[in-house]
């Protein structure tokens, strides 16, 4: 794709993977226009998740490495590159510790494996070039296996075998969301198009494209980059591009919470499987996910979520908390008696089948995802958060020329 074609950019989707194509491309002088099926920018996925900037640790079901190896790049670049796209730090949005991970009896992948593991993937971290900026300087990183006293100090459950203190952080994706949504405000060379859903994209005489979509949109674009999550295989397949291989759709919902007063319980990743997790970013602001309470559509094809109602968010968020009430019993407690608490999700996309329960599921490989055309349309799979702004980068210099 050379500068002279790439005129009129069309973005289908507006989370981070669409916004920081959106505003990479605006600065490059090219003109976007950016469509998204919501009101704002960062409504659905991008902005209610628990931010694991990967570095890999959570995939020790792919002994091969080939998930770390694919996620690692992305991790390492994605401070730098969404402050520059934000204009600002991102050190407030940054967790405070290190995750630790801790191995449950039901694991898909035993305690020492996941010891192996886990040295292994910091050792891939130490060797990288980038490893000093990540959100904190890795180039030292060590995976630390948990004595009983520590381990029994996180948690009390006897469900609960062996613990990891691994290099990975989060971010705020809230606090996130909110700053790009600015960005793009602010960003003249973008054009958001709100509420309005596309259904296809066809392609013109001219070799240009035109975007079918409910209100309709009335322009025609030299590139067409397809960024959306649930709805991207349906587009794709109005310009003749299928998977090659199947998909999972899983619309998930967790809790997002702020406490009345500070909490030093660490980040925690009940692993591997169909587990939970807690994120503590600042001591008060925290997300909490308790995976079968939280896992709202589970299909091998898209359909539209429930709408859930009020108490229906609350039963959600009352069985997330019983789900982890016997790993962080105080915590819960904690935010039962005094926490402002929002439940939020969207859907999780990816190539693969079965249960993350199975440990033979290829759900547990998720290497693969990347970017895939027909002609000047592009459609790209995120595969994670973290690697969404890293991906980004590649195509809009790709697309710029």
């Amino acid at each position: 794709m050379t500068r002279h074609r790439a005129r009129r950019i069309g973005i289908l989707g507006a989370g981070i993977m669409g916004c920081s194509l959106a505003l990479l491309l605006a600065r490059r002088g090219l003109h976007v226009t950016l469509i998204d099926a919501a009101a704002e920018p960062f409504a659905a996925a991008s902005r209610w998740n628990e931010g694991k900037i990967h570095l890999g640790c959570l995939y020790a079901a792919d002994p091969s490495l080939a998930t770390a190896r694919k996620v690692l790049p992305g991790g390492l670049a994605f401070r730098r590159i969404v402050e520059d796209l934000i204009g600002r730090s991102i050190a407030p949005a940054i967790s405070k510790d290190d995750d630790l991970f801790v191995t449950h009896r039901d694991s898909v992948v035993d305690a020492d494996a996941m010891g192996r593991y886990h040295d292994a993937v910091a050792a891939l971290v130490r060797e990288h070039p980038d490893a000093a900026h990540y959100l904190h300087d890795v180039r030292d990183a060590r995976a630390r296996r948990l004595a009983e006293d520590e381990l029994r100090a996180v948690t009390p459950s006897d469900a609960i075998v062996a613990g990891f203190r691994v290099p990975e952080r989060s971010v705020d994706t809230l606090w996130i969301a909110d700053r790009f949504a600015a960005a793009i405000a602010a960003e003249r060379g973008v054009a958001f198009v709100p509420a309005t859903t596309v259904r296809a994209v066809a392609a013109q005489n001219d070799g240009r494209w035109r975007i079918v979509a409910e209100p309709a949109v009335d322009a025609t674009f030299d590139v067409i980059v397809n960024a959306l999550w649930d709805g991207r295989a349906a587009v794709d397949a109005s310009v003749g591009l299928r998977p090659d291989g199947p998909v999972s759709y899983r619309w998930r919902l967790s809790l997002f919470a702020r406490l009345a007063a500070p909490c030093d319980l660490p980040s925690l990743v009940i692993a591997t499987g169909p587990f939970g997790d807690v994120k503590n970013y600042d001591g008060r602001t925290l997300y909490l996910s308790w995976y079968p309470a939280g896992l709202v559509v589970d299909a091998a094809a898209w359909r539209p979520p429930p709408a859930l109602d009020t108490a229906g968010r609350d039963r959600v968020a009352a069985a997330i908390l019983d789900g982890l009430a016997p790993y962080v019993p105080e915590l819960v407690a904690r935010v039962r008696a005094a926490a402002t608490v929002t439940v939020g999700g969207g859907w999780v996309v990816a190539q693969g089948e079965g249960s993350i329960g199975d440990p033979a599921s290829s759900l547990h490989r998720r290497d693969r995802y990347g970017v895939t055309r027909s002609g000047t349309y592009v459609s790209i799979d995120t595969g994670k958060y973290s690697t969404a702004p890293w991906l980004a980068a590649q195509l809009a210099a790709e697309i710029a020329g």
